[in-house]
């Protein structure tokens, strides 16, 4: 069921299935709730309510607003789960990593826990000596990527995806054929570009405020970091003590989720139980 929420600046498109204890699943920039394609018929299955939202500007979400920023996606977050009826844990991919983390810190009272998937989550430093060492994966998606920020290139983000989706799904031509269609359109690349210049330090100075569990995955192919195991493991060092953990799928790139759902599915699961068990589950609708 496709919902069409209202906030100041524009509306936010939410596809919500299933009946039970809630999940918010939440993009990166470049795409949109069809990136969890893979992923929602399984945690339907396993008993959840599953909320799968097109971030502001993404997907069937009106473009326009007036910030592209962590802290921007993560009120959307909040007002999806306070309108559906939380608890809620979020899962967030990239840029909507750190968004969780601010609605998490803003908002305890309805996130009872953060999965983050590749998450831009901390102010990033340029590392030469990684840039220089990994020519393959790390300085070939830096390359294009900076052509996506400084032109809006739709080449450069597309060969971006194709090293940053080194283990490429069974519907890969069709699914890189939908974002190209979708990025083909002015509004939607002049989004990516804005989301391209964001800083996730915003996010990186909430992580010492949170108090729910936080589970961060890591492909260790992602091509976005030259040592991409080190930078979870930086996102854990900044959360207090013994809130987070980190897994590592071995061989997957930026978007697990749609490379490898079986192995992160099995890392999701354990995750919602112990966070979601002990909650009282809200308004069940779907």
């Amino acid at each position: 069921m496709l919902e069409h929420i209202e906030l100041d600046g524009g509306t936010i498109a939410v596809d919500v299935s299933g009946t039970g204890p809630l999940v918010v699943l939440a993009h990166g920039m470049g795409d949109s709730r069809h990136s969890y394609r893979f992923l929602v018929p399984e945690l339907v299955a396993a008993g959840h309510r599953v909320a799968n939202v097109d971030i502001r500007g993404c997907g069937d979400s009106s473009t326009g607003w007036s910030g592209y920023e962590r802290g921007d996606i993560a009120a959307d977050l909040v007002a999806v789960v306070r309108h559906l009826g939380g608890p809620a844990v979020i899962v967030g991919q990239s840029i909507s990593g750190g968004a969780a983390t601010i609605a998490a810190a803003d908002a305890p009272d309805v996130i009872a826990g953060i999965v983050e998937l590749a998450p831009f989550t901390r102010a990033q430093s340029f590392d030469l000596g990684g840039f220089l060492r990994n020519r393959n994966q790390h300085r070939s998606g830096t390359v294009q990527l900076a052509k996506v920020m400084t032109t809006g290139s739709l080449t450069g983000w597309l060969a971006y995806l194709d090293i940053a989706v080194p283990t490429k799904p069974k519907d890969w031509t069709a699914e890189r054929r939908r974002i190209e269609d979708a990025l083909r359109q002015p509004e939607r690349m002049a989004v990516l570009r804005a989301m391209t210049k964001t800083s996730p330090a915003d996010a990186g100075a909430r992580l010492a405020d949170l108090r729910c569990p936080v589970l961060v995955v890591e492909g260790s192919a992602d091509p976005d970091w030259a040592d991409p195991v080190a930078e979870g493991r930086r996102v854990l060092a900044d959360l207090p003590t013994g809130l987070g953990e980190l897994a590592v799928i071995e061989g997957a790139g930026h978007y697990p989720h749609t490379e490898t759902p079986a192995e992160v599915l099995a890392l999701l699961l354990p995750f919602l139980r112990r966070t979601l068990a002990a909650m009282p589950i809200g308004d069940d609708r779907a």
